[in-house]
């Protein structure tokens, strides 16, 4: 804060804001690491040593590569830098390796990727509106949003502890983001279009993306009611965007379509014989579905209306596992999933067509698709979360209704990361790291919006503060009680189904602004 302090008159305090968070990620290096850490290094291992025809056949070790092909370049151009600090985690055989020179090149290559993120945040700052900055400076919208995003304790715990490299992907996303509100559609097009290419699991958000650029750069004016100008479709504007799309996609995956190997990489990147849950029940309805059935099977037990022995042992022991066999409800498959899904997203999209808001409600629209797709989608991962969390951060510092959302939605998605850093001399690092982001982001947003309505109502408010008793009972009270050997389950079964409350009660409140907030009544002309 020194430093921030000297910074304070000129515009250098981004860079300490930047500086600060990555010194605080070498402090992480030496963590638990998660199996992550050598998925990827096994990864850099397939990239580097064998052919581009054997990556997505490789299978020595049980984490294949299953990103698309961008990423597996990605790990390829640094496994050139890897060899450098320790030859022998490129090899494939070397299974589980772990040497000191290992792990600080893998923990570098993350910090240093995020520089990505750090410019992206800078170019959204750039997008938010000032009419509501103070005086001081940590009362400036720009100032607070930068905080949010370079600091979210979500992406340092997944990045910098668990492992993995969401900040340079989200970087493209951000940046993309950033963009579309600068109006440079056909950039904002491509980098979405590589970010595709770089992780899939950005195709929660494609519709989004398809719409708007559809409604605001092909279409290039509206009527005064807001309503789409038909006469103004600019087919040469269609037309280069599907170019982009099909170039990046041609590149990335054109090498693959050379050697008739297209079904084997689409086979890695879309697994659905997984389980409809992942092995720690992310926080959504599914999970709530799942809670159900086993309240519901209990029930029948006690009342004698179950046959035990017809009851899977994995559904009333672990709880925990892939392939979930629901006992009282109706099991539940990927097609049904995919229509859940759908149905969410569909009324997001509507309002982005049919109520057009401007990028802020592109924005709204791409962060209740990723909430949807988290909240009904198959095979869901808790990291998933972030997908809103981290787009959420942009309208936040702009309406007092959307921080509201934004706080219930963080704060809950947070903690239910808490199951990932599992081990004892992490549990005092995520419960401060998390406890000064939430404190940060509550007060400094109360203060953006001080002239304004309370941002939580006495039940949210009774709701957030249920956390505190819930990681008490988790992590401090259940482990001596005997129901430890009963139902292991319990603690991470009572977070995910908690945390899938906030979640969906958030999504639910942001739909509903959504839908009843008026379009933007003007013509535009692009």
């Amino acid at each position: 804060m020194a430093a921030l302090g000297i910074a304070t008159g000129g515009r250098n305090w981004f860079s300490a804001l930047a500086l600060g968070v990555t010194l605080l990620k070498c402090l992480l290096i030496p963590t638990y690491h998660s199996t992550d850490f050598e998925v990827h290094r096994n990864w850099l291992a397939i990239t580097h040593s064998l052919p581009v025809s054997q990556w997505y056949y490789e299978a020595t070790s049980e984490w294949t590569l299953d990103y698309p092909p961008f990423f597996a370049w990605f790990e390829y151009a640094l496994s050139h830098i890897a060899k450098y600090f320790d030859q022998e985690m490129l090899n494939v055989h070397n299974l589980n390796y772990s040497s000191s020179r290992t792990l600080l090149f893998q923990r570098f290559s993350v910090i240093l990727t995020d520089e990505l993120f750090v410019y992206a945040v800078h170019e959204c700052c750039k997008c938010i509106d000032g009419k509501k900055a103070g005086k001081e400076l940590t009362e400036k919208p720009k100032f607070i949003l930068s905080v949010l995003l370079l600091w979210n304790f979500g992406l340092l715990i997944v990045d910098h502890i668990h492992f993995q490299y969401n900040g340079f992907l989200f970087g493209l996303m951000l940046l993309s983001i950033a963009r579309l509100f600068q109006k440079r559609y056909t950039e904002g097009a491509f980098l979405f279009a590589v970010l595709l290419h770089f992780k899939h699991i950005y195709l929660y958000v494609a519709p989004a993306y398809g719409i708007y650029l559809l409604r605001s750069y092909c279409f290039t004016a509206n009527k005064p009611d807001g309503s789409v100008r038909w006469n103004s479709f600019s087919f040469v504007r269609l037309i280069s965007l599907g170019l982009i799309v099909f170039l990046v996609s041609a590149l990335s995956l054109g090498p693959f379509l050379a050697l008739n190997q297209l079904p084997q990489v689409l086979s890695r990147l879309f697994p659905f014989k997984r389980g409809l849950c992942h092995a720690y029940w992310a926080p959504n309805f599914w999970a709530l579905y799942n809670a159900l059935d086993k309240v519901l099977s209990v029930i029948g037990l006690e009342l004698k209306l179950l046959d035990p022995n017809k009851i899977p042992k994995a559904s009333m022991t672990s709880g925990l596992v892939q392939q979930f066999q629901h006992t009282v409800l109706p099991s539940v498959t990927p097609m049904a999933t995919l229509i859940c899904t759908l149905m969410a997203i569909l009324p997001s999209v509507f309002c982005l067509w049919f109520k057009p808001q401007g990028p802020r409600g592109f924005l709204r629209c791409l962060i209740l698709c990723a909430l949807s797709s988290f909240l009904f989608g198959w095979h869901v991962h808790e990291k998933a979360i972030l997908l809103a969390v981290l787009p959420m951060s942009l309208l936040s510092v702009g309406k007092a209704g959307d921080a509201s959302i934004f706080l219930i939605l963080t704060t809950t998605g947070h903690y239910s990361l808490f199951p990932l850093l599992f081990t004892a001399p992490e549990l005092p690092i995520k419960i401060l790291l998390m406890l000064l982001f939430t404190i940060y982001s509550i007060s400094s947003l109360k203060t953006l919006f001080r002239k304004e309505k309370p941002l939580f109502n006495w039940m949210e408010t009774f709701y957030l503060l249920g956390l505190g008793p819930l990681e008490v009972f988790c992590e401090f009270v259940f482990p001596f009680t005997s129901w430890k050997l009963k139902y292991p389950f319990s603690p991470l079964l009572l977070t995910s189904v908690y945390c899938a409350v906030g979640i969906t009660y958030a999504w639910f409140k942001l739909y509903v602004s959504v839908l009843t907030d008026p379009p933007v009544r003007k013509t535009k002309k692009q």
